[in-house]
Formats: C-alpha cells, structure tokens, sequence
C-alpha cells in the first residue's frame, strides 16, 4: 500500500535538478507517488507520515543502469579469471543450471540488497531462461526495474542450456515483452537483452534492432568490455563490436550498452552522435582486468554515462555508493588530474544521468516537485562521514550503502529505519544459502 502523505524533514536536501540545487536543511513532502514540494521548510495542509532527516542527506535513489539479477548467487564463485574465460567456465554453467526456483532467490537476494543500500532504479539484463521469476521479483520487492531475458544464439563456449535459435529468443522477448513492459503500475519495463556480439548472430541483433523501434523497447548489452574480448571480435568481425552493432542497427537513444572500456576517441564521438548511451562498471573492470573507462572522454563527447555494478560474481556486492566512489577516483587516476570528475558529475552519473540513460529522466533521478518519489534518506552521522563538510562530496567519497535509512520508491516507504519491508530478509538469505548449493551441484563446475 503506497502512504498518502509522507513528510521528509530536516536533512540537507540534495536535488540533483538542473541547478544541481543543495538545501542545507530542507523538507520533502511527498503525496501518493509523486513528490509534491521541495523546500526549506514545509508545512503540510493535512497530517503526513514524518521522516526526521536531521544529520543526514535526503537525495535521489541510485540508478544502477546496468546489473544482473541472475548472477547474484553467484557470488564469490568465480574469482581471479579473465571475462571469457570467467563468462565461459563460469557464469554461462552457472546460469544453464538455473531452474525458475533458484532463479527467483537469486532475483530477490539482488533486489534486497539494492534497496537496502539505496538503489531504487536498475535496468537488468537477465539469463536465457526463467526470466517470469526475475520480474515477478521485482514486482515483489518495490524496485523500479526494467529487464530483458538474455539472449544467445551462436557462439564458442555456450553451454546447450544456454544456447536458443534465433526464432525462440525472439518469441520468447516478445512474449515477456507483452507480459511485463508496463506492469505494476508502470514500474517495470521491458528491455531487449542480446548478451553480447559474440554470442548473437548478425541475424539476431538486426531483427532485435527492428523490433526495438517498432515496439518503443530498449536494448541493452555489453560493449567493448576487455582487451581478450575485442581481439576476439576482430579476428570473427574484421572490426570492433561497437561499430558492428552501429552497422545492424543497434546504436539510439533506446541503446543503453554497458561498459565502453576499449572505446576509442573517434568512437566516442559516434556514439555520442547516434546518442546510444554507456554504462560505467567501474569495480567490475577493475576485477576482471578490463581496464579503466574514460568516462572523462565519453561525457566530453556528448554521450550520456550512467553507473551500475554489474554482476555480483564481478563486483562482488551491489553497492552503488562504492561504484560511486570509483567513478570519481579512477576517472582523476586516468587523466592524472585531480579535479577529472567532480563529486557533483559522478553523482549525476548515479541519479540524473542514470535515468536519463533510461529515458527516465523526466520521472526520476532529481528531486522535484511532479516527479515520481524515489527517496532516500543517507545518514552522515556516523565516524566515517564525519565531522562535517559539502554533503555532495561526503555522500561520494565517504558514505557506504549500510549509511540509508531509509528508501522510498514510488512513494512507497520500502526501507524504513534500515528495515526492508517487502521481502523477508531472513528467508532471502536462507533461499541463497540453499539454492547457490544447488546451482553448484546442477552445473558440474569443481
């Protein structure tokens, strides 16, 4: 049930609008699902919920642009390996051995941790099958969420139970696509989700790409992750994936591809002319040796750049405030700068930027007065944030996810006191347990 009325009071506002407004002390009153007004103090004309904020930042929720909910029980199971090889004796055994019944406590042990630590936005990119049970989660739990089973129909290393035709994958999307894009009341959307150029036919990706403008959808992959990748891509395509995508049709605004690491200047300015967007994965690069993005260089170019975790098995948490963090200290460890990306821009990158990504931007992503209430309260009172100083700059370089108190999506007060509210987080953690035994049995992997 969304509360009527809920009044946010006395924290330093952070609203990430145009200005890049900041209230020292502020109230947010929010009314059903929306936020109604931003301001230095508000008094409500009829009773309201209260949410003292006194001590800590009342600021957007996170949008984590790219991660997988599919991969979250995996987690501490496939360290130390490069990407393909760690996608092709790792992840792709792991998720063939996924039923609908592990699927659903992987989806829900992601989601938890999302909201608990302030994420209220992810677009998702799932496995091949069991993709119901990822949304159906997802409606569970409250986050906004757009996903995209994944899909593959060629390539070295897919394990049988990974590998689709090109037909199925197809029907398949579109299946999900009828039953899922707009559900819960607008909450969850639909993505098409080719996993990547060399696991989808030249095929595949030009009818996605038809279908994705015929239908409104989005389309998110992966691109230009690591060195191993795109020799590979080059010695099958005779060029890079990000230009063969842009030659079958896969580049937009609609196209939202993770990572962009081996992107070169020139390509940058493409992509930014076509408007695709990129999504930053800056702990999973480091792990899997990909390299550093110049995140720098793409927004100099014009493209717009959100952030996300990525995969549980390549991060290995979900913290959006850690990928924060990185954002901004390897971006001024790339161009030996110190001033590279500011608080204020890698911010934008998890916020406004993110939704903007998305295409969301004018529903979420800043506080606003008409906007959808996707809240959270972070609180700046502990040691490691203290004693004071700009609260931008102390939610990027200092605060961590255990720091929100609370979280609220669509005006829903999901988190409240550090509490989740719509799943059990006892019986989430449980289901993990039991079922990441089972996914090891299933798959065979020593």
């Amino acid at each position: 049930m969304i509360e009527r009325s809920i009044l946010i009071r006395g924290g330093a506002v952070v609203t990430m609008d145009a200005g890049r407004r900041v209230l020292e002390r502020g109230d947010v009153l929010v009314e059903g699902q929306r936020i109604v007004k931003v301001a230095p103090r508000i008094r409500p004309d009829r009773p309201a919920h209260l949410i003292e904020a006194a001590g800590c930042v009342v600021m957007p929720g996170l949008v984590q642009s790219h991660v997988h909910l599919c991969q979250a029980l995996f987690r501490g199971m496939a360290d130390e390996l490069p990407l393909l090889r760690w996608l092709r004796e790792r992840i792709w055994p792991f998720e063939a051995a996924h039923d609908a019944r592990s699927m659903k406590a992987s989806a829900e042990l992601g989601i938890a941790e999302l909201l608990l630590g302030g994420t209220t936005t992810i677009l998702d990119l799932g496995s091949v099958h069991h993709q119901d049970a990822v949304f159906r989660a997802m409606e569970r739990g409250g986050i906004r969420g757009i996903s995209g089973k994944s899909m593959m129909d060629v390539g070295e290393g897919v394990p049988k139970g990974l590998r689709e035709s090109r037909r199925s994958s197809l029907q398949e999307s579109l299946r999900l696509a009828e039953r899922w894009d707009g559900a819960a009341d607008g909450r969850l959307g639909y993505a098409f989700g080719p996993r990547f150029i060399l696991s989808c036919s030249e095929r595949l990706l030009r009818e996605v790409a038809r279908e994705a403008e015929r239908r409104g959808l989005r389309i998110h992959s992966h691109v230009a992750e690591h060195p191993g990748e795109k020799a590979e891509v080059r010695a099958q395509l005779g060029k890079d994936d990000i230009d063969a995508l842009a030659d079958f049709g896969v580049a937009g605004p609609h196209v939202i591809l993770a990572h962009g690491v081996q992107l070169t200047r020139a390509q940058m300015k493409r992509v930014a002319a076509a408007g695709t967007r990129i999504v930053h994965c800056p702990s999973a690069n480091l792990k899997l040796a990909s390299g550093i993005a110049d995140v720098v260089g793409m927004r100099d170019a014009g493209i717009v750049v959100g952030l996300g975790a990525d995969g549980a098995p390549c991060n290995n948490r979900l913290d959006g405030f850690t990928e924060l963090r990185e954002a901004a200290l390897l971006a001024k460890a790339k161009r030996l700068d110190a001033a590279a990306l500011s608080a204020t821009d890698a911010l934008a990158m998890a916020t406004i930027d993110g939704a903007r990504a998305l295409g969301l931007d004018t529903e979420i992503g800043s506080l606003e007065a008409g906007k959808r209430a996707d809240v959270i309260v972070v609180d700046l009172e502990r040691l490691h944030a203290l004693p004071g100083g700009d609260p931008v700059s102390r939610v990027v370089y200092s605060a961590t996810a255990a720091d929100v108190r609370h979280t609220l999506v669509d005006g829903r007060w999901i988190v409240k006191d550090r509490e989740l509210t719509t799943l059990d987080v006892g019986r989430v953690a449980a289901a993990a347990k039991r079922e990441g035994k089972k996914i090891l049995t299933r798959s065979g992997v020593g």
